[in-house]
């Protein structure tokens, strides 16, 4: 396996194929059939042994069966609106899309929701329309897929990073503060893998330094801080619906705000700068502002309202399998796995992470442990590369509206990435990060035994995999 793997490559190799079998279309149909009688536990079953060689190492692995498979659809209770969007020959946004977007503000408590193209231009949106310009500075965590970062520099704001807190792999408050300049315009918090960021501490430094708050929630669907969903806490929350997502559409994203003016200039903005209210397809009277097309269609919409009936039930699923999961695997030597902050009462676990230290397994590497996981049945992964130091930064630098924009010195590629050092993050990313997929939390309980007793079984035959990767 290679050291890092993109998100939506590791979700296409390892949620659908399972064991890196070819999929054929009657086993993906069986494994969709599947889902709703995984979603609860089963008979008692007897518990795997974590006895016994590695596969690695020539023994049998723990599971040779497939993994749920990702995202479900349930053609005898998904299709029928599906099939009247596309029989009804309208699928530029109309009805139906204003139908998801005032369900999926209420299932976070929001009073607005526009549903656009993707989270990446969610984001882009939001940014945009809270005044984030070019000479502006925007702070953000280096833990993040690239997107949070390249919304950045689209507006020709410059990303600011400070170091995660490495127990919940968010960005830690404490270290905000210090890159604050005058410069510095908003905060994104992301609330990566589907952990909620502490946003009791951000929010009052945000406040005090008179910055926005864009919260990237795109991989956070419905997770809660004190029974709030995050996306709400924020001036604006962005959202996913990629097809990795917990609420899979394909594509599309989110904004969401209470903020009625914002939300009104982020509807014209998507559509070419109209007024908001003006009908897609309508002859335009005048646009208010210089907008773009980044609206969303009728069909996305319709298949975001038949998977938003089930979310709801699958993040309890996820929250239980992952808590019990986590029971079964914290006291081994070596693995120490996720924190939530106390204020969290609900996650949305769209990856189950944990760090790995190799001194409790006899100094295997991590990429040796993941082999060897991997060997036992279990796709795994080591998540995200370095993102503060990647060459798309410079880039985006050396462009001509960046040299107008910037003084040289601040455009130094050298200069910035030791400015932007993030050792916390380096140490995830390089040596301890872990992650297992949503998907994988929707089966029975057996499941997650069988998780932990593979991670026992490497634990235990850690001195023979060490000399076999010595070989």
């Amino acid at each position: 396996m290679k050291k890092n793997v993109s998100r939506r490559e590791f979700i296409k190799r390892n949620s659908l194929t399972g064991l890196g079998a070819v999929i054929t279309p009657s086993l993906l149909a069986a494994g969709i059939d599947s889902q709703a009688a995984s979603l609860t536990d089963s008979a008692p079953t007897v518990l795997p042994s974590s006895s016994g060689q590695a596969a690695l190492l020539g023994g049998n692995p723990i599971r040779t069966k497939a993994w749920p498979t990702w995202p479900i659809w349930k053609p005898e209770t998904d299709e029928q609106q599906l099939l009247e969007v596309i029989r009804s020959g309208v699928w530029s946004r109309a009805k139906v899309a204003t139908e998801f977007e005032q369900k999926w503000a209420q299932a976070l408590g929001a009073k607005r929701s526009l549903l656009v193209v993707n989270g990446t231009n969610a984001l882009i949106i939001a940014l945009n329309q809270l005044n984030v310009r070019a000479g502006d500075e925007v702070i953000v965590p280096p833990y993040t897929f690239i997107a949070t970062v390249s919304a950045v520099l689209a507006t020709g704001a410059m990303p600011v990073f400070v170091d995660v807190d490495p127990e919940t792999f968010q960005i830690d408050p404490a270290k905000i503060e210090a890159k604050i300049t005058p410069r510095t315009k908003a905060i994104i918090p992301v609330h990566i893998l589907g952990l909620p960021a502490d946003m009791n501490r951000i929010m009052p430094i945000a406040k005090k330094h008179n910055l926005v708050v864009i919260e990237d929630a795109c991989q956070a669907h419905l997770a809660e801080i004190n029974h709030q969903k995050v996306g709400t806490i924020g001036n604006a929350g962005c959202f996913s619906f990629q097809n990795s997502k917990n609420l899979a559409i394909g594509e599309g994203g989110a904004v969401v705000s209470n903020d009625d003016s914002f939300m009104d200039r982020c509807f014209s903005y998507q559509n070419y700068g109209n007024p908001y209210g003006t009908a897609v397809g309508s002859v335009s009277t005048g646009s208010v502002m210089l907008g773009t097309k980044l609206r969303t269609t009728e069909y996305q919409a319709a298949i975001g309202l038949a998977l938003l009936k089930r979310l709801d039930g699958e993040t309890t699923t996820r929250n239980e399998n992952a808590a019990y999961l986590k029971s079964k695997i914290k006291d081994i030597p070596g693995i120490v796995p996720y924190k939530l902050y106390d204020n969290v009462t609900r996650a949305a676990f769209h990856l189950f992470p944990f760090r790995y230290q190799k001194e409790g397994f006899k100094g295997l590497s991590r990429a040796g442990f993941l082999k060897a996981l991997q060997a036992e049945g279990i796709p795994c992964s080591s998540g995200y590369a370095t993102l503060n130091n990647q060459q798309f930064l410079n880039d985006a630098f050396q462009s001509k509206n960046f040299r107008k924009m910037y003084p040289k010195e601040m455009l130094n590629f050298k200069q910035y990435v030791a400015q932007n050092h993030c050792p916390q993050n380096d140490k995830l990313c390089n040596e301890e990060a872990v992650w297992f997929t949503q998907n994988m939390l929707l089966g029975p309980k057996s499941d997650m035994d069988e998780i932990a007793a593979a991670i026992e079984k490497i634990h235990k035959n850690a001195d023979q995999l060490v000399k076999l990767s010595q070989k």
